[in-house]
């Protein structure tokens, strides 16, 4: 089974070629999440989840459910990761993370996508992402055919910076920079109210039909990133960047998303 958590669509990409590749069962956590439900859910194949990196780890918004839920059946999880850059030194905590829920540790890999995150830095142009999103596909077909042969991911070696990046500089992200304060919105607006549809954690809320963040944000970039008219902004860090949405929203939250 392949459960999948998605900002603005890379992961989405990367779960659903796995999935077919695998001709395995696929599973938007984005719903589960925004639908406040865990259970159990079982598959007799492996377990594989996909998610972006967050400040080069699991995001936390994904461990937390995972945390929540039940998993039956198999034993054996792979972790995807997209990227922009690296996953650094990831591999532990999700390991960590398995012995928590009882699952087996069968390796964490990267997939490099495009750059998402305008909150902190310059985002590549339409045409480099989509050369991005194509250079992935070998990559994923490679990580799917590990899985199909029961075979771990390849381990390497976590350099000092790359361990500092997901454990210290980790916990001081989160800390410092993940939150929903830097968000406004222009006139811009037409109250389409998409954002608020996409965000996972509901903290989205229209109030004279236009967007009010109310203090829960995981960064996951999909206000922003998907807003039609480009009326949402991250303090002046956003400002003239490509904003890079490419979820599939139906297939994210279900048929109700037509008329979203």
């Amino acid at each position: 089974m392949i459960l999948y958590f998605s900002g603005t669509g890379n992961s989405q990409r990367a779960a659903v070629q796995m999935a077919e590749r695998l001709d395995d069962e696929l599973i938007s956590v984005n719903r589960l999440i925004k639908d406040g439900t865990t259970g159990s859910f079982r598959s007799d194949r492996p377990w594989t989840f996909v998610a972006p990196t967050y400040s080069w780890r699991v995001p936390v918004v994904m461990e937390r459910w995972m945390e929540s839920a039940r998993f039956e059946g198999s034993r054996e999880a792979y972790f995807v990761l997209t990227c922009g850059g690296s996953v650094g030194n990831a591999a532990p905590y999700a390991r960590r993370l398995c012995e928590r829920i009882g699952l087996r540790f069968r390796g964490l890999a990267g997939v490099a996508m495009p750059e998402n995150y305008l909150a902190l830095g310059p985002t590549p142009t339409e045409s480099e992402c989509r050369a991005i999103m194509e250079k992935a596909r070998p990559r994923i077909d490679e990580l799917a055919e590990l899985v199909r042969a029961g075979e771990p991911f390849p381990a390497k070696r976590a350099t000092l910076a790359e361990r500092l990046e997901s454990g210290p500089v980790n916990v001081l992200f989160y800390r410092c920079f993940v939150h929903d304060k830097g968000f406004s919105v222009s006139n811009e607006c037409i109250s389409c109210g998409r954002c608020a549809a996409r965000c996972p954690l509901n903290n989205i809320r229209l109030e004279g039909g236009r967007p009010t963040w109310q203090g829960t944000c995981t960064h996951c970039m999909a206000c922003i990133g998907g807003c039609p008219t480009e009326a949402i902004e991250y303090k002046s860090a956003s400002r003239g960047r490509h904003r890079h949405y490419v979820m599939d929203d139906e297939l994210c939250w279900g048929s109700e998303a037509n008329s979203r």
